[in-house]
């Protein structure tokens, strides 16, 4: 019999405030059951967001851009209603899988053990892989994790367990990797690293990780609510009745050019979700707010429109001023990179997303958006501050910015030495 998971203690994170807050990040959820069972590092600390909900005592919960799960989890461990939304099909799939976590963990792990003596039966054969598989994997790894992808494809097992051994699967692809793959990281295939766990060991250590896990929490959440995760876009939510949410916390994306969608590619690609990278723009990136220069090489003739729009009034005159100095500045730089385009369509996208909150939420509602700015070719975007002022427009009352810690003040190797940071923007509805 394993023992009971402790509680998180809030108290334990207080003197982090006080120095450098990591509540913003995915840090304390890599100790934490459930929540570690995927490191999502665009994500934040699951015992904050409980804090919160307990603080603000909300009754239903929403995150539009629910990631991997975490407030969805914290609010079915507080007992309240929770809706999560989520447009990238991968990160859906990882959070709604952590979420089948109230299931009996003895079935699950006899589900998992049969798939496991499957793959080990098999010989296989298999010649030609995509060539970013080729590169990260050898092929006596390769073969093995094939082998739990043809026992996978097989299995007849009902769906939720089926989807907890996928997701098992899809956990230990980068572990089992020999070449330059962290977690949620771009892939490095001309990289290496020194630890790689084998195939099948990874597998049953990871069933048996989530099985403690589930065992663990249920005892000490005997009662937990179930919350609903729904693959639909922040901008657009019709699934969500007017007036629901009276608490909303989350995370978008930065405006710092991170591609979500090549973040995902070598695990789309193993399972035969995309060919290769030219894919991604079709099957992820069209689905997901702006917020990186590969969303955009189709807007050049259409940045007046942007400009021009209603959704931009309270902040037109400076985005203008900032997309004209980005226009410029990119032209004396060796990529060029898009970014006055993709600024603007950032922020026009995160104006529809306010128009949608405030279609969703009580009047009196609190939300809280985890924010860090912005300053692509050393050209200061105020993140937090247009952000809070296309929320009043959209219907809010009034916003106010929470610094939790400095961004970029290392310069060692960074592109530009303009300070950044990182906190809670807070509105109030």
């Amino acid at each position: 019999m394993t023992n009971e998971v402790n509680e998180p203690q809030i108290e334990l994170f207080e003197t982090q405030r006080k120095n450098n807050d990591l509540t913003s990040t995915f840090a304390d959820n890599m100790k934490l059951p459930i929540h570690r069972w995927y490191r999502y590092t665009a994500g934040f600390s699951g015992p904050w967001v409980r804090e919160l909900i307990e603080s603000k005592n909300g009754q239903n919960v929403l995150d539009p851009f629910a990631g991997s799960g975490t407030v969805m989890l914290e609010s079915e461990f507080a007992g309240v209603k929770s809706i999560g939304v989520e447009a990238h099909p991968y990160v859906y799939r990882i959070a709604k899988a952590k979420l089948f976590w109230q299931i009996d963990p003895k079935d699950f792990k006899k589900s998992a053990k049969e798939l496991l003596v499957s793959a080990k039966s098999k010989r296989i054969k298999k010649k030609d892989y995509p060539k970013l598989i080729e590169k990260c994997y050898p092929i006596e790894i390769l073969e093995k994790l094939e082998a739990l992808k043809e026992a996978w494809f097989e299995s007849n097992d009902n769906k939720l367990f089926k989807e907890l051994n996928w997701f098992v699967i899809t956990s230990i692809l980068r572990t089992t990797s020999p070449v330059g793959t962290a977690q949620w990281q771009y892939i490095q295939p001309s990289k290496t690293k020194g630890k790689v766990i084998d195939v099948f060991l990874a597998f049953e250590a990871k069933m048996y990780e989530m099985a403690k896990d589930m065992q663990n929490v249920q005892r000490r959440y005997p009662n937990p609510t179930r919350s609903e995760i729904l693959m639909e876009d922040a901008r657009n939510m019709p699934s969500i009745p007017d007036n629901w949410a009276d608490l909303v916390i989350t995370s978008p994306p930065y405006a710092n050019n991170y591609d979500y969608a090549d973040a995902t590619r070598l695990e789309m690609t193993f399972w035969g979700d995309i060919e290769g990278w030219g894919d991604l723009q079709e099957k992820v990136r069209k689905f997901l707010v702006t917020a990186c220069t590969q969303h955009v090489t189709n807007l050049k003739d259409k940045a007046a429109e942007i400009l021009k729009s209603p959704l931009l009034t309270p902040i037109r005159e400076e985005i203008t001023i900032v997309f004209n100095e980005l226009a410029e500045t990119r032209l004396t730089k060796g990529g060029k990179k898009n970014y006055h385009l993709m600024i603007i369509a950032y922020f026009k996208d995160l104006a529809e997303v306010f128009h949608e909150l405030r279609r969703v939420t009580k009047v009196g509602c609190n939300v809280c958006f985890v924010v860090g700015d912005s300053a692509p070719y050393g050209v200061y975007v105020p993140v937090d501050k247009w952000l809070g002022e296309l929320a009043v427009y959209a219907g809010f009352e009034s916003y106010e910015f929470e610094k939790l810690r400095d961004r970029n003040t290392k310069w060692k190797n960074r592109k530009h030495r303009v300070p950044l940071h990182e906190g809670r923007l807070w509105i109030k509805g």
